[in-house]
């Protein structure tokens, strides 16, 4: 058995210190993947990897090999990724698990729709990229030198990312495990955690960098130790990961604290525009029983999903965050600049980092290609419950967290910058 197969996820133990995480617990999708609605093996593939694979092959570009880190630095530049969004991991939970260690921990790089995991001296970079309508794809590329590169299809990666956690589709997720004790019968305990969770609870075997010293959360220890759900001591502070291992190959000596947070809110989210897109798709694929889409019954299930999400779009459970977080690699600056902007310039990718997470609480994620092929009841539904929140129409207590000027904001923003959005956005902020 492999160490990544280890993995017993105990997410229902951790949400004991996380009832607001529990409470939000939705539905998963429970069809084939390969649904003739989706067709995720064999579909025609639109995300960015599949358009740097298909201009490799065709020759019009090339990837560059460096002998320590192989084409990892070339492939992000060519999928428009940032060194600066490293963050480290070093449980052993890749297929490639056998070079992963606290020495040598693997780094993820990602961008809103694309993550690419490097494993110094491994065989391939793992790739997951989000599909407009099929979802996560995941790839490898050889790190081999070769005259030709080939970016393959690599459904071994499903083994974790297909479950409950991910809702039932292929999709991303954080996972945290503890250190294993000095025992080859140990059996790693492992759980799922998103925005929602508390930092307490948060980056087992994971380094964080960046952090104030008196934060508590799982990070930065890699002797096994007792853990309480919800009261973990502070960690141990690390300003960058010099003096730990190595850094040979790695592009930055930073697992920046600001880049896990905003990992830690993508993931979740790319699941949930996923499993929208998917279960209405198939809801609406027609069979010989009923030769039209499926009629409107299913729209209350649509909207009970609609209502999950645009709950996790405007960050309505997220856990707090305390002062004097700050990015030390430069991701946050990176990530802040990224657009599109207002007219006033303000941006949904703007970070707030005093209390919450983003300046104007709306998830930048709206801008997916994912989000805008969605079907157009299931689109519909979204926005509808997007204004519904926004304008002040949702009177539950829950949504006091947003401001009148958060919402004001938020809906100004969109105006200028989302093509396609409803007419009945022009209304009036309550």
């Amino acid at each position: 058995m492999k160490p990544w197969q280890s993995v017993t996820v105990i997410a229902a133990v951790v949400a004991v210190g996380n009832s607001a995480l529990t409470a939000q617990r939705g539905g998963v999708y429970r069809e084939s993947r390969d649904h003739p609605a989706i067709r995720y093996s064999d579909g025609a593939p639109r995300d960015a990897v599949s358009v740097v694979s298909r201009a490799l092959q065709a020759g019009d570009t090339q990837l560059v090999f460096d002998p320590t880190t192989g084409y990892l630095r070339s492939l992000l530049d060519a999928l428009d990724v940032p060194v600066e969004s490293q963050v480290t991991v070093f449980s052993e939970t890749s297929f490639q698990a056998r070079w992963v260690t606290p020495e040598n921990p693997r780094a993820i790089f990602f961008n809103d729709t694309v993550a690419v995991g490097w494993v110094r001296g491994a065989d391939v970079l793992e790739i997951a990229s989000l599909d407009p309508t099929q979802g996560v794809l995941f790839y490898s590329l050889d790190q081999q030198p070769a005259e030709r590169q080939t970016i393959e299809r690599n459904e071994q990666c499903l083994a974790c990312h297909l479950s409950w956690d991910t809702l039932g589709v292929p999709g991303l997720m954080t996972l945290n495990t503890l250190p294993l004790p000095d025992d080859p019968n140990a059996y790693a305990v492992g759980w799922v955690t998103d925005h929602r969770s508390l930092l307490a609870d948060r980056w087992g075997s994971w380094y964080v960098t960046g952090a104030p010293p008196s934060l508590s959360h799982l990070g930065n220890r890699t002797e096994p130790f007792d853990y309480v759900p919800g009261s973990a001591d502070p960690a141990p502070a690390l300003d960058t990961l010099e003096g730990l291992f190595d850094l040979s190959g790695y592009p930055t000596p930073y697992s920046d604290i600001v880049a896990l947070l905003v990992l830690d809110h993508r993931n979740h989210m790319t699941n949930l525009l996923v499993r929208m897109g998917w279960e209405t798709r198939v809801a609406d694929y027609p069979n010989a029983e009923s030769p039209r889409p499926v009629p409107a019954e299913t729209d209350t299930a649509i909207a009970d999903i609609a209502i999950e999400l645009v709950d996790y779009l405007l960050l309505i459970d997220e856990a707090p965050l305390p002062p004097g977080i700050a990015s030390t690699s430069g991701f946050a600056e990176w990530f802040s600049a990224q657009g599109p902007v207002d007219r006033k310039g303000r941006s949904l990718h703007q970070l707030d980092l005093d209390g919450r997470l983003l300046r104007y609480p709306c998830s930048p994620l709206i801008y997916t290609d994912t989000f805008d092929a969605l079907p157009d009841r299931a689109r519909d539904a979204v926005y509808r419950r997007l204004w519904t929140i926004l304008s002040g129409r949702a009177t539950e207590n829950r949504y006091r967290r947003l401001s009148v000027d958060d919402r004001q904001a938020i809906v100004e923003i969109l105006r200028d910058t989302k093509p396609g959005l409803p007419d009945f956005f022009q209304g009036t902020v309550e």
